[in-house]
């Protein structure tokens, strides 16, 4: 009897020690879940087509992801085939993820405005349609304040020669696009489109942003 409970005793001892061990290691998982996400913010633009500019954001030191998806509509859940018959009141944009010790938000508008053109109202090259408007969605009032006052700016600098049409909008939902369409440069670069519409935007990014690449 007295080896029963010699054992059990060990047993229980063993048995708290893994459960603090565990709690210790959730402790520990948790913490580092929150550092992560108090490190990282998060920026929303729609520049017309996102295949077109997906891959440049993704070149930007301090970005840690892009997300090619659809916000500012009505419909809940939309495919790319209700997008893009423009009823749906949703733009094609990105959802940027960053680190903002290393990029700024700020800089993510400087990169943002010189990429597409922001002077054609609904519209980008050949793509047509209100789902290829030029428009920044804001999360809070820093990021709406930043974005008028870069409008601003950009309009009354001249630097376009038409208006600078871009939309400043509230974001509501954001729904990530179809598997295929994410990351989708990187796994085409053979295809027709990537080559000749989506390399020249990269390679004229690649030397005006040259210092803000990854490495």
């Amino acid at each position: 009897m007295k080896m029963i409970v010699l054992a059990a005793t060990a047993f229980m001892g063993l048995f708290t020690g893994a459960v603090k061990s565990a709690q210790l290691n959730n402790n520990s998982m948790t913490e580092n879940i929150n550092e992560q996400a108090a490190t990282t913010d998060s920026a929303t633009f729609g520049t017309g087509c996102f295949w077109c500019t997906e891959a440049i954001f993704q070149q930007l030191e301090g970005v840690k992801s892009v997300t090619s998806g659809y916000s500012g509509g009505q419909v809940n859940n939309p495919t790319y085939k209700q997008v893009c018959t423009g009823t749906t009141g949703h733009a094609e944009c990105l959802k940027v993820v960053y680190d903002p010790a290393k990029i700024t938000y700020d800089e993510l508008l400087e990169v943002f405005w010189q990429v597409h053109d922001p002077t054609t109202l609904n519209r980008q090259g050949n793509d047509v349609g209100t789902q290829y408007r030029s428009v920044v969605f804001y999360q809070d009032e820093t990021q709406k304040a930043k974005a008028e006052k870069y409008k601003a700016e950009l309009t009354k600098s001249g630097a376009w020669d038409n208006p600078v049409v871009t939309t400043i909008e509230p974001m509501v939902k954001f729904y990530p696009a179809e598997d295929y369409h994410q990351n989708y440069y990187n796994d085409n670069t053979s295809q027709g489109y990537c080559q000749f519409v989506i390399r020249p935007k990269l390679e004229k990014f690649q030397k005006v942003f040259k210092s803000k690449l990854k490495h």
